[in-house]
């Protein structure tokens, strides 16, 4: 029982670094209606960030967090603005997807061109350090992940229910010709909401870059898990991201140790899968707003 419900605690904190890297993935698709296959690279370059600043600048990797994330708002602002932006009115609605499938490819080349193929380890004192529960430990990184994991999602909800901006935000999202008709102006909706996205990732990245190497291809691992941690708890949804990361956290602990860590993906998308065919819109699935 004892080991039970480690494991259980373990994959209650790795559900944390899953919902992290989820929610500004599952904001996006939720406001502007675009699958970000970019997202991963945006956590790799602000975990090269983190990485920069500690090892170069000796300064502690949370201390990092308001200038990363800030950073990342900025480039997914422009992204949003001179990459996606022009493509919003084209005919056919997959060129946006392209674009960020183009977006991915040029920054991994990037990373490789100027950082190489090494894996960094970000320097983060007592990051890695154990509190321990009784019989039960979990390390200090992943605490702050998981308590960060809540209050973003928290932040998020009230940000989005209770100030005027998010309400234009949740208008664009439920219809965007009615918006428009009100005075929204979708365009500036959507590059707010992306540079949004992109700062809650880069958030994820000064947090995960302690506990794990820095490489060009660190972003890929991590967003497919996001991909399914989004479709699961239900495209769009804040909190459905959140259970879908815990629960995703859950199956992926307790399935390395009860069947093979080599096959933990094979439970993890069968599980995807099974719940797809039960309810398509996943566990807390949104309808798709009007244009």
């Amino acid at each position: 029982m004892q080991t039970f419900l480690q494991l259980v605690i373990n994959g209650l904190m790795l559900g944390g670094l899953f919902a992290i890297i989820s929610i500004g993935l599952t904001l996006i698709f939720g406001i502007i209606r675009l699958v970000n296959f970019a997202h991963g690279e945006l956590l790799m370059v602000g975990m090269y960030l983190t990485w920069i600043g500690t090892s170069q600048l000796g300064l502690h990797p949370y201390v990092l967090a308001p200038p990363v994330v800030l950073v990342l708002f900025v480039i997914g602002v422009l992204i949003q603005r001179f990459i996606l932006q022009p493509l919003l009115d084209a005919r056919d609605a997959h060129v946006q997807i392209f674009a960020t499938v183009g977006l991915s490819t040029a920054l991994i080349n990037l990373a490789l061109l100027v950082f190489g193929a090494d894996l960094y380890a970000t320097p983060a004192p007592g990051v890695r350090e154990a509190i321990h529960f009784g019989p039960f430990r979990v390390l200090i990184g992943q605490l702050v992940m998981f308590g960060c994991g809540i209050a973003v999602v928290v932040a998020l909800h009230l940000f989005l229910e209770r100030s005027y901006l998010g309400r234009a935000i949740r208008a664009t999202a439920q219809h965007r010709a009615a918006a428009q008709l009100m005075g929204v102006d979708v365009r500036r909706i959507y590059i707010v909401t992306f540079g949004i996205g992109a700062a809650c990732v880069g958030l994820a990245a000064v947090l995960v870059a302690p506990l794990y190497p820095t490489s060009p291809t660190v972003g890929t691992y991590f967003v497919l898990t996001a991909f399914v941690v989004v479709v699961l708890g239900g495209m769009g949804s804040l909190h459905g991201a959140f259970v879908g990361a815990l629960l995703i956290g859950l199956v992926d602990s307790l399935s390395a140790y009860y069947i093979a860590p080599d096959l933990k993906e094979v439970v993890i998308f069968g599980l995807f899968l099974l719940v797809l065919l039960v309810r398509p819109t996943g566990l807390f699935g949104l309808g798709r707003g009007s244009e």
